[in-house]
């Protein structure tokens, strides 16, 4: 080609005097033709370098946000404490730092990944484990004992490592024995690597872990308590190194929690609710209302789960910035937080019906008013028409509201829209009649479609937990510490409505993150996950 005799590298270049007009304009094409690909390579490259500058700024930033977090914890911790608080909140609200801490350290070591961040880190002195303890030998040894030079290795020693495990009530040690094989005519060394652990390196087996994440999450037991237990069995696991465990664990398990997300906002029906929670931030000298979001699908719905987000205030924007671009059929309460999202986001409103009879229940209960129990009993006979559609399909209980329970609705409008003529305005039972007449539409939406609930029960159910962890918690520590708490248990309670016992589900997702692949993270949620895929 005329254009491969053109001058490069000090090379002569033809002349152009020479070359007819044809050839000449063969001659610019190439040319313009190869400036245009080394104005695509240069834009390439540029492109790459700003990817790379973003992301580096990305992770300093990262880096900055954490060390900063980290070092006010760390202040908090070893600095002066603050008289406002009892011994047994400092007590906790050690435990909830120290998981902190940890789970930052773990965000760092992710984002950095770098091995001298790994040599900054304190590393603390590990006790010998109790020698009376059980002891399990697992065997490690490579499948082919012959060297790749064709001789037959002999076994020169062996590597013996201990880690903690815990079936419940039971301590036992795990020996994991890495036997060293030798090639005498190459001199190879041949060693079975140690399985992949949550703690690399670190003390406790998977079985440990997921005990202490349920005592903590499901059965409501404080770090501090688990720590007396432990020792009234032989075994001295400090609440720092607990809390540390801990921390780690809400890091690794983050990403399960977000792909459970992802599901549930794949459903066309959900239920929401949220529950006050106090939380004291570091450095401050008392608690302040932060909240728990719960976001569930309908008990009609194939999937079953539900997801806690822990947010430090009830702004109807933490209801949005969840839901996202979801756009379906939402159950809630009255609260005006959501409101937006039925007016402005193209979400539908969904009624609860036990709301409205709460209403008038508490009513009834004081005595105070006879239209209250006539309203109660009205209700009632829809809730009796519910209980015999519940177990069946869509579209029979679909045919069932229409033939039954939509001529009470009618009926039970025309009466609250009757007495509330006869009742004073200002006075509690029209307070009662006013919220069911006001959200009629909404409360009266499931009688069209089978697949919708009655009422927001559901979620409720899957809120009281919290309830209970407030009485032991007192408060939560930290932002982090509450969202870290949503995370692992919106796992547990995803475990129980999926009929999982939560430990053995737990145990066997933690022994399989470290070695899972991150596009097949969905086949270890609850909804997937099967005590028949156990490993053994």
């Amino acid at each position: 080609m005329i254009f491969e005799s053109i001058t490069l590298a000090g090379m002569t270049a033809p002349d152009l005097t020479q070359l007819s007009p044809e050839q000449l304009r063969r001659l610019a094409e190439q040319l313009l033709l190869r400036v245009d690909e080394q104005d695509q390579v240069i834009q390439l490259k540029d492109q790459a370098i700003q990817q790379q500058e973003q992301a580096i700024r990305y992770k300093e930033q990262v880096n900055q946000k954490l060390t900063y977090e980290l070092a006010l914890l760390k202040r908090h911790k070893y600095g002066q404490r603050s008289e406002h608080l009892n011994l047994l909140q400092i007590s906790l609200l050690d435990d909830i730092i120290g998981a902190d801490m940890a789970g930052i350290e773990t965000e760092l070591d992710d984002a950095i990944d770098s091995p001298t961040r790994t040599q900054e880190k304190r590393q603390p002195k590990r006790q010998p484990l109790p020698p009376e303890l059980p002891r399990r030998e697992v065997h490690h040894e490579p499948e082919v004992t012959t060297c790749s030079c064709g001789c037959a290795m002999s076994r020169m020693g062996e590597d013996v490592s201990e880690k903690l495990d815990y079936t419940p009530g039971v301590f036992t040690v795990e020996r994991h024995i890495r036997g060293k094989w030798v090639c005498d005519a190459c001199e190879t060394l041949t060693q079975s690597p140690m399985p992949a652990y949550i703690l690399d390196k670190g003390l406790p087996t998977a079985g440990l872990l997921a005990q202490v994440l349920i005592a903590k999450y499901a059965d409501h037991l404080p770090l501090y308590r688990q720590s007396q237990i432990f020792e009234r069995a032989g075994v001295q696991l400090s609440r720092s190194t607990l809390s540390e465990w801990v921390g780690v664990c809400g890091v690794r398990l983050q990403p399960l929690v977000d792909a459970l997300h992802e599901h549930l906002l794949q459903e066309p029906i959900l239920h929401a609710d949220e529950t006050p929670v106090p939380m004291l931030a570091p450095g401050k000298k008392k608690t302040h209302k932060a909240y728990l979001w719960a976001y569930a699908t309908s008990p009609f719905s194939a999937l079953n789960a539900v997801v806690y987000d822990f947010q430090p205030g009830r702004s109807g924007q933490y209801a949005r910035d969840f839901l996202e671009d979801w756009r379906g059929q939402l159950v809630s309460d009255d609260y005006a937080g959501y409101k937006k999202s039925f007016k402005d986001e193209g979400v539908t409103e969904l009624g609860c019906m036990a709301h409205a009879r709460r209403k008038f229940v508490e009513l009834h209960i004081a005595g105070k008013s006879q239209i209250a129990g006539e309203a109660v009993q009205q209700i009632r006979e829809l809730y009796e028409v519910e209980q015999k559609a519940h177990p069946l399909s869509v579209e029979e209980r679909h045919r069932i509201r229409q033939q039954d329970a939509k001529p009470i609705a009618d009926r039970l409008y025309r009466w609250l829209l009757y007495e509330r003529q006869q009742i004073p305005d200002g006075t509690a039972i029209a307070k009662a009649l006013d919220y069911s007449l006001n959200r009629w539409a909404a409360l009266i939406r499931y009688l069209e479609d089978g697949a919708i609930p009655i009422d927001n029960n559901r979620v409720e159910n899957l809120i009281r937990p919290w309830a209970l962890s407030r009485k032991n918690w007192l408060f939560a520590g930290s932002l982090r510490s509450g969202q870290r708490a949503a995370a692992i248990m919106s796992l547990i309670q995803s475990a129980k409505l999926n009929g999982h016992e939560p430990y053995s589900y737990l145990k066997d997702i933690l022994e399989r993150l470290p070695t899972q692949k991150a596009s097949e993270i969905d086949r270890l949620l609850p909804h997937h996950w099967s005590s028949e895929t156990v490993k053994v």
